[in-house]
């Protein structure tokens, strides 16, 4: 059996999904803190049980019978996310999961100034240490553009500190190639990063929109503390707002850089990209 967490969440759902367009519903598993919430699921023949990364002896009963489990990395910037993380594979091992895949970061070694990167790094070595198979999917940044990009569309400005080059990667293509990689299409052990095929900077991400809307669209470049100031003006507390602002500073000393094949690989396609997001809206 396959077991994934958080899919009640948008990475997990869709790469559940895409599970059962793969295997049979029987083979599916899902761990979720309101099993209420994964009803559709449930009635698609998947077997949904309770689990929560705070409660061990619910992950015991939710990953029991598992082959793999996919633990969905948690984002609560103000919980202990290493000790949480430790319970998951923990619970996984003492479940016989003979294969652990968790959800890393790409760019996670030692010395990225963002600082999730640390968690991550932290958790792979857990799993390093677990005594089973392990792979760690560093996945390029996958949310909605316009979160990255501000608001854009309105007023024909890309105002955001000074950035580099990252692969924009969407969050679809991530879970479709996971589900690929959980069905048994291609094994990785240890850690493998997923991102579309090519890295580019808010600067050119200003031309493409700019060809797109048939508007120039301008990037301008914020000072940081200024930029964080502004942030705060909005409602945005000043702690989440510097940790973003540690994604700008890795992402401009070249820490988001580099991006590989293994993605277009698994989808046997290639990757959506920055255009083809831009052209499909406001989510993607």
């Amino acid at each position: 059996m396959i077991v994934v967490t958080g899919a009640t969440g948008g990475l997990g759902g869709a790469t559940v999904e895409h599970l059962l367009a793969r295997v049979p519903a029987d083979r599916i598993g899902v761990s979720v803190r309101d099993t209420g919430r994964a009803r559709h699921l449930a009635d698609r023949g998947v077997r949904v049980r309770r689990g929560s990364y705070e409660e061990p002896a619910t992950l015991r009963d939710a990953f029991a019978g598992a082959e793999q489990v996919l633990l969905v990395s948690g984002n609560d910037p103000a919980a202990d996310l290493v000790g949480l993380h430790r319970n998951a594979v923990e619970a996984a091992v003492a479940a016989g999961a003979r294969r652990i895949l968790y959800t890393s970061q790409q760019g996670a070694v030692p010395g990225n100034p963002y600082r999730p990167s640390d968690i991550h790094l932290a958790t792979e070595a857990i799993l390093r240490d677990a005594g089973v198979a392990w792979t760690a999917l560093r996945n390029g940044a996958y949310g909605p553009l316009d979160q990255v990009l501000g608001p854009w569309r309105q007023t024909g400005v890309i105002a955001q500190p000074a950035d580099g080059p990252v692969p924009y990667t969407d969050r679809a293509d991530i879970a479709e190639a996971t589900a690929a990689i959980l069905a048994g299409d291609r094994s990785f052990d240890g850690p493998v990063t997923l991102t579309a095929p090519a890295a580019v900077t808010f600067d050119e991400v200003a031309q493409i929109a700019s060809g797109l809307t048939g508007h120039t669209v301008e990037r301008v470049v914020v000072d940081d503390e200024r930029w964080v100031a502004d942030r705060i003006a909005n409602g945005v507390p000043e702690q989440p707002a510097r940790l973003l602002l540690t994604w700008y500073r890795a992402a401009r000393k070249g820490w988001f850089a580099t991006a590989g094949p293994e993605l277009a690989e698994l989808l046997g396609r290639e990757p959506r990209t920055v255009a083809d997001r831009l052209a499909a809206g406001p989510a993607a």
